[in-house]
């Protein structure tokens, strides 16, 4: 591990509980393998504590910090600016501390596109269809939507796809029960989800329906082949695993705090993998 000094970049991740993040193991890779004089440490901070503890971090001199459930809404609030990734989610999940003012990204688009590019899918190859209607999926629509991609939603509470359609002009809406049916006229398949979690029901699917070459990603990671992957398997379509888009979705904020661009190889993932369920 490298030695601190005086000069030292700090960030952290914010989150309420936030033991269970992973997020310091994978930034400690990086700023150990560049050799990095800086530190990502855990900061566990209730929602409601954000205005004040976020400018605390500031002045305190961090670069700047991750954001995960449940404080993604109150770090959008937290911030002076925010860019159209967080403004298009509804949500912050990268704070950047500069010149006394508190921007906000939100990454997990990026994550998202770059995990599946990375296992040899394209994002754009056809229409694709969302499980679920919260945080993840507002992250993950619009930039589908960008890529010129029709997107379905189907969610358990129907009001709640309603409302996000509504928000996401283009969005297309079918009942929660009819998804399996309308897997056929889908590229794409993606479980946002906590459905398949370690402790959760699992998603309930039928992929005989799949379109051929379907490709499915989950973007639970915890396990890393989920029920829902496993099944996909089992019909020979091509699996997406969720701990990609942590690992990518990191990128961004770790160049902007610590003014190095690291990459997401084998090794990063076997290390980060090594400690989960």
């Amino acid at each position: 591990m490298p030695i601190l000094t005086g000069s030292a970049r700090l960030a952290g991740i914010i989150g309420w509980p936030v033991s269970h993040s992973r997020s310091p193991r994978l930034h400690g890779f990086w700023l150990e393998r560049h050799k990095i004089d800086g530190a990502y440490v855990p900061l566990p901070i209730r929602p409601a504590d954000m205005p004040t503890a976020v400018r605390g971090l500031m002045q305190a001199g961090f670069a700047g910090a991750n954001v995960t459930i449940p404080n993604k809404m109150a770090a959008f609030e937290a911030c002076d600016t925010v860019d159209e990734t967080a403004r298009k989610a509804g949500a912050v999940n990268t704070l950047v501390f500069k010149d006394g003012k508190i921007s906000g990204s939100n990454t997990d688009g990026h994550g998202f596109l770059a995990n599946l590019r990375a296992h040899g899918v394209d994002p754009a190859a056809g229409p694709a269809l969302l499980l679920g209607a919260g945080g993840s999926a507002r992250a993950v629509v619009p930039v589908l939507q960008d890529l010129g991609v029709q997107v379905t939603v189907a969610n358990r509470t129907r009001a709640k796809a309603d409302d996000l359609a509504r928000e996401l002009p283009g969005l297309r809406v079918v009942d929660w029960d009819r998804r399996s049916d309308a897997l056929g006229d889908h590229a794409l398949l993606v479980n946002t989800t906590s459905l398949g979690m370690h402790g959760q029901n699992p998603v309930e699917i039928d992929l005989s329906r799949a379109a051929k070459g379907l490709a499915v990603c989950d973007i639970v990671y915890v396990p890393l082949e989920t029920p829902l992957l496993a099944a996909a398997r089992a019909h020979g379509l091509r699996c997406v695993e969720g701990l990609g888009m942590l690992l990518h979705q990191a990128v961004p904020g770790f160049k902007a705090w610590f003014g190095f661009e690291p990459v997401v190889d084998d090794d990063l993932r076997r290390f980060v993998a090594s400690d989960l369920l």
